[in-house]
This record gives C-alpha cells, sequence and structure tokens, in this order.
C-alpha cells in the first residue's frame, strides 16, 4: 500500500508571507490536501486489490481449460471420474495450502529454503499480507496441481491422485513460489 504524503503548514508559510492570515492559509491548505492524499491512498488500495482479485479469478479459470482437456484426452467413461478429480483438486488444494502451503511459501521469517508462519492463516491478515493475496497464491497452486492432473488421467488411482495433488500444493509448490516469490526466499530470490 502506497504511504501518504505529508503537507507541513511551515513549508507553505513561506509561500504565503505576503498574504493575510498566512498561518491560518497554510494550515486550511495542508488539511485539504491530507484528506486528498488519504482518498488517493485509499483509491489505489481499491485498485490494487481488485487487479490482484480479478487476476486470481483469471488463473482460477484455468482450472476449466485443465478439466476439458483432461476429459478430452481420456476415454468417455472416464470423463465423470476426470472432471471430479479436477474439481477436488481445487477442494484439497485449498485445504492444504490453507494448512500449510501458504506458510511454507509466504511466512517469513524464514530460513531461506521455507517460511515458519501463517499455518492455518493464524495472525492473518497482516501488513503485508491480505486474503486477497491469499486467494492469489492459491489459484497458482492449484493450477500447478491441475497441470499435471492431465498427463496421469486414466494411470492412477483415484484416492493415490488426491495424496499427490495434496502433497504438491501443500509442499513441493510451496517451497518453490518460496524460494522465487517470498520475499525471503532463497539463492534464487531476485531481492538477494
Amino acid at each position: 500500500m502506497a504511504a501518504a504524503i505529508t503537507c507541513s503548514a511551515a513549508d507553505l508559510h513561506s509561500l504565503l508571507s505576503g498574504a493575510n492570515n498566512a498561518t491560518a492559509a497554510a494550515e486550511f491548505l495542508c488539511s485539504r490536501f491530507d484528506a486528498i492524499s488519504n482518498k488517493f491512498v485509499d483509491t489505489a488500495y481499491a485498485v490494487d486489490n481488485t487487479y490482484l482479485l480479478f487476476s486470481a479469478y483469471l488463473v482460477f479459470s484455468m482450472q476449466l481449460g485443465f478439466a476439458m482437456l483432461c476429459a478430452g484426452s481420456v476415454r468417455a467413461k472416464n470423463t465423470m471420474n476426470i472432471m471430479l478429480t479436477n474439481v477436488l483438486d481445487a477442494a484439497t488444494g485449498g485445504i492444504f495450502y490453507y494448512l500449510f502451503g501458504f506458510a511454507f511459501a509466504f511466512g517469513g521469517p524464514s530460513n531461506g529454503f521455507i517460511g515458519s508462519h501463517f499455518f492455518g492463516l493464524e495472525k492473518f491478515p497482516s501488513s503485508s499480507f491480505d486474503y486477497g493475496y491469499f486467494l492469489y497464491q492459491w489459484a497458482f497452486a492449484i493450477a500447478a496441481a491441475g497441470i499435471t492432473s492431465g498427463s496421469i488421467a486414466e494411470r492412477t488411482q483415484f484416492i493415490a491422485y488426491l495424496i499427490y495433488s495434496s502433497f504438491l500444493t501443500g509442499l513441493v509448490y510451496p517451497i518453490v513460489s518460496h524460494w522465487f516469490w517470498s520475499a525471503m526466499g532463497g539463492p534464487a530470490c531476485p531481492i538477494r
């Protein structure tokens, strides 16, 4: 979130020194400036969250494409099974990303390899993260699991795939995203 710009009546007083009641005029201008600045900060926050949520919905809609791709690559008798697999992929992925994944990916302070806070979104939202950010990252985690579902369609048992998907969204993807996207990430982190 952007920081508010501040105004000081002492800074404006020198510019208004020739005017009658320059101190009162400077204080009035600063009060109006502060009000407008706060509205810009609130508007920027709203626009940022709207963009983030819209992006999360777009990434989540990739699940539909993966489901259609999977349905087209299996025999007709297994179409309902693969559709259920994709739905439960998102559901179990959501549960495991909520419980473990977000903490492993963005829970700081970390040791550079894996995050260690926000398990089950404890002490959330924080000053750094909001629920929109969690939704955005969850959509990417289940998209990563959805990509692999088509490659193993008709080759695994249903329960085995759900275990694999939970492992992928709850542990593997969060560790890799911690390395690349987290400010406290590992050696691949661009901030280091």
